[in-house]
């Protein structure tokens, strides 16, 4: 069975916002609190991480971004955006973990100690080089595609996100950038958050035609979800890439208070099934799981563990 690195810890389970705050510091614990009921725990191999250091943000981030967060926590007043991602006293640390994590699982399954990993909170997809937004600090996506470019040369690299909304942070930093490869199957940008990722967004200059954008209407379940991911492996088939991320955001599931599509977790689990098996088809099978979004307990423990569970095997 293949070796799979699952990110816990105190310090990453940290990320989130206080009070009511739908992305709450609680949804690390309702994951793993069904993984260990399970007994999922046994066939892992539980990770902890350290915070990434500004070196190492800055492969993604402005160092005037980087400073901003580090200004904001230090005095935990404000917002790191328009008024969706608040400030407080440590999210510059808790959200630097976050991409710790995410590249520590990079280079471990980049020199085989894992064959799989799954970090599930990150996959921090809304924000920008050079700003937060969308409950997103630091791109942890964004800093490890980045990574795998200037550290390890590679040359092909797969971003697929089935999270609910649209990874504007990931495409755009990477639009033109023949060597980045997105797939994103997402509510309908005239719905939802953040109004983009529309089917004619398919990259530009040397990048035409290596970013695919899937809008789903309102409504939109697993039949949608399916019709959809067809295209998903055409274009994979395309790309043949050597590194596959996947932003499992369970905010797609039905339920979900910030979403309107209706996939059940059969949905995560096929696609991470099938992003496995077409890793191992290229030889590598480097798939590196990230888990964006989601908001209804349930769903979270219920839309993650279908994706643990197929990255297991299982």
């Amino acid at each position: 069975m293949a070796a799979v690195c699952l990110y816990d810890g105190d310090e990453i389970g940290r990320y989130g916002f206080p009070g009511e705050h739908p992305f709450h510091q609680g949804r690390l614990n309702r994951f793993m609190d069904g993984v260990r009921f399970a007994g999922l725990d046994a066939w892992v191999r539980l990770r902890d991480a350290e915070p990434a250091s500004p070196a190492v943000l800055e492969r993604f981030h402005t160092a005037a971004h980087i400073e901003r967060v580090r200004a904001a926590s230090e005095s935990g007043e404000g917002f790191l955006d328009g008024g969706d991602t608040p400030a407080w006293n440590g999210i510059y640390e808790a959200a630097a973990t976050v991409v710790g994590a995410a590249v520590d699982a990079t280079g471990r399954l980049m020199d085989g100690t894992c064959r799989r990993a799954f970090v599930p909170i990150g996959g921090l997809h809304h924000a920008g080089r050079d700003a937060a937004s969308g409950f997103c600090v630091f791109n942890d996506a964004g800093v490890v595609i980045a990574t795998l470019l200037a550290e390890y040369g590679l040359e092909r690299i797969a971003y697929v996100d089935i999270d609910a909304h649209h990874g504007d942070g990931v495409q755009y930093a990477f639009d033109d950038d023949p060597r980045v490869w997105t797939a994103d199957i997402h509510e309908d940008g005239a719905h939802n958050f953040p109004g983009t990722g529309h089917r004619h967004e398919t990259g530009t200059g040397a990048a035409e035609g290596t970013k695919l954008n899937l809008p789903l209407k309102p409504g939109a379940g697993d039949a949608e979800f399916h019709a959809a991911w067809e295209a998903v492996e055409e274009h994979l088939e395309r790309a043949r890439p050597q590194f596959v991320l996947f932003l499992c955001g369970v905010d797609s599931l039905r339920g979900d208070p910030l979403a309107h599509l209706a996939f059940t977790p059969a949905a995560h689990r096929h696609a991470t099934r099938r992003l496995a098996d077409r890793a191992d088809e290229l030889g590598h099978g480097r798939l590196l799981a990230l888990g964006g979004g989601g908001y209804f307990d349930p769903n979270i423990a219920a839309g993650w563990r279908a994706v643990l569970e197929a990255l297991l095997g299982h």
